[in-house]
C-alpha cells in the first residue's frame, strides 16, 4: 500500500473520529436544552386598567378594562384554577381554561360571553384601580407566575403576594 493512501486513510479516519466525538458531545447539551424550549413561559403581557372614555360603570365600559395573559410557549397550558387579582383582593379564577401555545387571552371585567381569545369576569364594577395597582397571575397551586404593577405600585413589585383566605363570591369568582 502506498503511504499515500495510508495517510489519506489515516486522515479520514481521523476525520471520522472527531466528527463522533463532536457530535456525542453536542447532543447530551441539545437533549439537555429541550426541555427547557417546552417549558412553559405564561406571562401578563399588557393591562388596560383605565377604560377608554367615561367610567359609567356601564358593561361596555366595564369590557374596555382588561388584563391579556400570553403563553410565549409552544406546549398549550391549562389554566383551570389559576387566578388574576388585583390589590385589594378581587380574584378571578380560570375554569376549565386552556390557553394555546404562542396565544393571548384577554380577561375583560364586565359581563360577556367567553370564548377562546376573550373571557369575562362578570363583574358590575370596575376592578383595576386607574391610579396605582398591581395584577398578580398565580397557578393552581397559588404560585407566583407573573404581576404587572402601574402607578405608585410599579415601584413596589410583589413578588409572593400574601395568604389570606378567600371567599367564593357565587359567581365562579374568589374575593378575599
Amino acid at each position: 500500500m502506498s503511504s499515500s493512501l495510508v495517510t489519506a486513510r489515516h486522515l479520514s479516519a481521523a476525520v471520522l473520529a472527531a466528527a463522533t466525538v463532536l457530535g456525542a458531545g453536542a447532543l447530551p447539551a441539545s437533549a439537555a436544552d429541550h426541555p427547557r424550549w417546552d417549558r412553559a413561559k405564561v406571562e401578563i403581557s399588557a393591562v388596560q386598567y383605565d377604560s377608554p372614555g367615561r367610567d359609567d360603570w356601564s358593561n361596555r365600559s366595564l369590557n374596555r378594562e382588561w388584563v391579556e395573559i400570553t403563553n410565549n410557549s409552544r406546549r398549550e397550558v391549562d389554566l383551570d384554577g389559576w387566578t388574576l387579582q388585583d390589590e385589594d383582593g378581587n380574584t378571578y379564577v380560570f375554569d376549565g381554561y386552556r390557553l394555546e401555545g404562542r396565544s393571548t387571552v384577554r380577561i375583560h371585567t364586565g359581563v360577556g360571553r367567553d370564548t377562546e381569545a376573550d373571557l369575562y369576569q362578570d363583574r358590575r364594577r370596575e376592578v383595576w384601580d386607574n391610579r396605582s395597582d398591581t395584577a398578580t397571575l398565580r397557578d393552581d397551586r397559588g404560585r407566583f407566575v407573573d404581576d404587572r404593577a402601574w402607578g405608585n405600585d410599579r415601584d413596589r413589585h410583589h413578588h409572593g403576594g400574601d395568604h389570606r383566605d378567600r371567599h367564593h363570591d357565587g359567581g365562579g369568582h374568589h374575593r378575599r
